[in-house]
């Protein structure tokens, strides 16, 4: 069977690892970036290097017509979607909740929640069309923890991620739609640096039970599982990759 599937922010950190993971696993990608034109041309040669075809698409995952526009392109050029990773996500500045930016809450909610339930919306129209796929929406440990002191609007967001996925696996599971969540750990990626802390990932990492922070070739392996068919009759889970926390 040919597999297709959507990479929400896909250019770099766990979504570029995603693109190449499910490239060996013999997926075409078709993958949303929304600034980094080098990061996200630099991915898709090497997803084309690993013989697979790859469609890069700039866009913001909180803008309707946006999201409307990467399904199009991806199926267009690629063929039916089978498989919709949701990975496109921010966390704002590092600062307690009383002193956030209402424009920073207000910038983390959209796109960790609508933009997550704008691209399961389309994918499960597509889906429901050729009798089935999957959908894995990328979540954080921040759901289950609170992340108190770091980004306590960002852990909510992440939790309704969790929430929506259980939902939408009951809700499509008839029509052959499986929908899972991976809720990331902390992960070496530019995110640290992105929300002020750039050392943060080794900091965090040093108090986990495996003693280290996860790489995104890690979060990548258990996406790939999940839109695998040895995932088959998995559906509504949240698995937690997270080294041990």
């Amino acid at each position: 069977m040919e597999r297709v599937t959507i990479i929400t922010g896909g250019g770099r950190g766990i979504g570029r690892a995603t693109a190449l993971r499910l490239a060996r696993d013999g997926h075409d990608i078709a993958f949303s970036y929304l600034s980094d034109d080098a990061a996200a041309e630099a991915t898709a040669e090497e997803v084309r290097d690993l013989g697979r075809r790859c469609v890069p698409v700039k866009m913001d995952t909180t803008d309707e017509a946006d999201v409307e526009r990467l399904f199009d392109t991806a199926i267009g050029e690629l063929g039916g979607v089978t498989g919709l990773v949701n990975n496109a996500g921010v966390t704002g500045p590092l600062t307690r909740l009383v002193d956030a930016d209402v424009a920073d809450i207000r910038r983390v909610v959209d796109v960790n929640v609508i933009g997550y339930l704008l691209c399961c919306r389309r994918a499960a129209k597509e889906m429901a069309k050729r009798g089935g796929g999957a959908i894995v929406n990328v979540s954080s440990g921040a759901a289950t923890r609170g992340s108190p002191g770091e980004y306590v609007h960002y852990a909510g967001a992440k939790a309704a991620v969790d929430s929506i996925t259980v939902g939408l696996a009951q809700e499509l599971g008839r029509e052959g739609i499986r929908v899972n969540s991976v809720q990331a750990g902390v992960t070496r990626t530019r995110i640290h640096a992105d929300m002020g802390d750039a050392d943060r990932a080794e900091k965090r990492g040093a108090m986990l039970p495996l003693g280290r922070p996860g790489e995104p070739e890690e979060i990548a392996a258990a996406i790939a599982w999940l839109l695998s068919d040895d995932a088959s009759f998995t559906t509504g889970a949240v698995l937690r990759v997270a080294g041990g926390n």
